[in-house]
């Protein structure tokens, strides 16, 4: 690979935007290339004087592919030249990680062999980075299983959700300084809240008024969800729940995603999220007039399922029937092949 420490100020990166807190902390937000279509959000959080800053944090790194790796970097070499800030990688305080999810974290290990700062994560997300072969040989003893559960039939999508179990969330083994849990407060600037539900990892962060949101709350897209059997800590009804952990904060004035733009009217940015899935919930039900697996629901659904989004689309029928099924509006039957079936009640 180039040395991508010498490209770094090829402007690679997408953007960069600045906030300040009524504190006087530095919000900068990195978009970054983490795959081809979709782009990232990573945040370098600064306190004190420009040009000695007394604390500085990465919150997010991007993927591993090169394109998101330059752009981080030039992203961070222009946050020095653009705006005056004399951080470095020498002097940086921390590494923070949001979830463990390859867009998030595939660029940690290159940032590891730039700076020594310390790696905070949640705590049921450090096996992850420590031992991200021991989470994909776990997805791949598990797969046959849920597609049997999932209805899935030999083919195309049954190949395409093998090759996905296969996937490495980060590239290689990180070791995790500080497990977090919610309610700790990060090095005197940071709220953690742990919202479950896209990743049972997954952590927001809050410093004054602004809210590092992460993907529980985006300003253009529902966050993708599975059910909990596929993925400890996933699912609608996790996912709700971290709606209402978020909702009940007061003076949060500003949420920045860790994609697309700002969000001012973030709690309106919540109600629409709560009136989609209970849109989505509704076409599930209508779907499930008789005995219905996952697969069947989901192509009741979204007739023209071939599309990038498929999997994704599977993901969420079936995180969505595992809701309804939790609240009595569906009633789950396992069948013969051990498929779950659904049966609007």
């Amino acid at each position: 690979m180039t040395d991508l420490r010498e490209q770094a100020e090829v402007p690679e990166h997408l953007g960069v935007q600045r906030h300040v807190t009524g504190g006087g902390a530095r919000l900068y937000t990195l978009t970054l290339r983490a795959f081809p279509h979709l782009p990232v959000n990573a945040f370098l959080v600064l306190t004190g004087d420009p040009a000695r800053p007394s604390y500085s944090a990465l919150v997010d790194m991007g993927s591993s592919l090169e394109p998101s790796q330059q752009g981080l970097l030039s992203a961070l070499e222009a946050i020095r030249t653009d705006h005056g800030e004399a951080w470095s990688w020498e002097t940086l305080s921390r590494l923070i990680v949001t979830h463990p999810h390859p867009d998030h974290v595939g660029g940690l290990p290159l940032v590891r062999t730039l700076t020594a700062a310390p790696v905070a994560a949640h705590a049921t997300g450090v096996p992850t980075l420590e031992r991200p072969e021991a989470r994909r040989a776990a997805q791949l003893a598990a797969i046959e299983g849920q597609l049997r559960r999932l209805g899935v039939p030999e083919g195309e999508y049954a190949e395409r959700l093998r090759r996905r179990a296969g996937n490495l969330m980060i590239p290689s083994s990180v070791k995790v300084t500080t497990p977090l849990t919610d309610g700790d407060r990060l090095d005197g600037l940071f709220d953690v809240i742990h919202t479950p539900g896209h990743e049972g990892a997954q952590i927001c962060l809050r410093v004054g008024e602004v809210l590092l949101s992460a993907d529980h709350l985006l300003p253009r897209n529902s966050p993708p969800l599975m059910p909990a059997w596929m993925l400890p800590g996933g699912g609608l009804g996790a996912y709700l729940a971290s709606l209402d952990r978020i909702e009940e904060l007061e003076g949060v004035t500003l949420a920045l995603g860790s994609h697309d733009g700002p969000m001012r009217d973030w709690r309106g940015r919540v109600r629409v999220l709560r009136e989609r899935y209970a849109d989505k919930g509704r076409a599930v039900l209508e779907a499930a007039s008789t005995p219905q697996t996952a697969f069947e629901l989901t192509l009741a659904v979204h007739p023209r399922l071939r599309s990038p989004q498929a999997l994704l689309l599977l993901d969420q029928t079936a995180a969505l029937a595992e809701y309804l099924s939790e609240t009595g509006q569906l009633r789950e039957e396992r069948g013969p092949a051990g498929e779950s079936r659904y049966t609007r009640r």
